[in-house]
């Protein structure tokens, strides 16, 4: 018993002490032929000086909330894969937390440029993600992965509302979102192919009256 709770407690504190660190470069808008890697970041610093104070509050909210779904997603995958008797899809499910680490250590890189911070409430968000996360493992691998299914669902439809709301300046931000939607749709066709089942409509409704509280929440503190 001792192992699975020193790996909870060194996630726990890697993820909420703010020291991530991505595999993977952060994401940057689009270059062209002509433009350099160089070039592209000074624009984009261009652009974040360019951006209102109205502007630059509501891309550091936005992506706060961003961060508070990943915090959650460490949370989640984490209790799943520890949950889980088979060790295939342990591995599976650490593959895609990987993935949200990358998405962690890109949105709080982003908070500090944006000069925003995390949510106060991170810890909280943190150990109720790994209770469900806990819940949804042991419901079963089928149901499990339905819970993955859903979660990116969820998680895609708001990343969109977000690529809708963020300034068409902050060009740093909407790139990283944007990866981010990405991954996330490729990990919810991965719990698929997995034999995910769907989950019946009220965990699904209760799903996402979670998700709403967390991110109005998120919104401010």
């Amino acid at each position: 018993m001792l192992e699975p709770l020193i790996t909870a407690a060194d996630n726990a504190l890697r993820t909420l002490s703010g020291v991530a660190t991505s595999s993977r470069p952060t994401p940057r808008p689009p270059t062209t032929a002509l433009t350099s890697d160089a070039q592209t970041h000074l624009e984009c610093n261009a652009d974040d000086a360019a951006l209102s104070a109205t502007e630059k509050a509501l891309s550091g909210s936005l992506m706060r909330v961003n961060h508070v779904g990943e915090v959650c997603a460490q949370a989640l995958y984490l209790g799943q894969s520890m949950a889980t008797k088979d060790a295939g899809l342990s591995q599976k499910l650490q593959s895609a937390a990987r993935d949200e680490t990358d998405h962690l250590a890109w949105t709080q890189m982003r908070l500090k440029e944006l000069g925003a911070r995390p949510s106060l409430l991170n810890p909280v968000w943190y150990l109720g993600s790994f209770a469900l996360g806990w819940l949804a493992g042991i419901s079963g691998d089928a149901t499990s992965l339905g819970f993955v299914v859903e979660t990116e669902r969820q998680v895609e439809q708001h990343l969109d509302e977000h690529l809708e709301r963020l300034p068409e300046s902050d060009r740093r931000s909407r790139a990283i979102v944007q990866q981010m939607k990405s991954d996330e749709a490729r990990h919810a066709e991965q719990a698929r192919a997995a034999g995910a089942t769907e989950l019946p409509a009220p965990v699904r409704w209760g799903m996402r009256a979670a998700a709403t509280l967390m991110t109005r929440t998120a919104h401010h503190l």
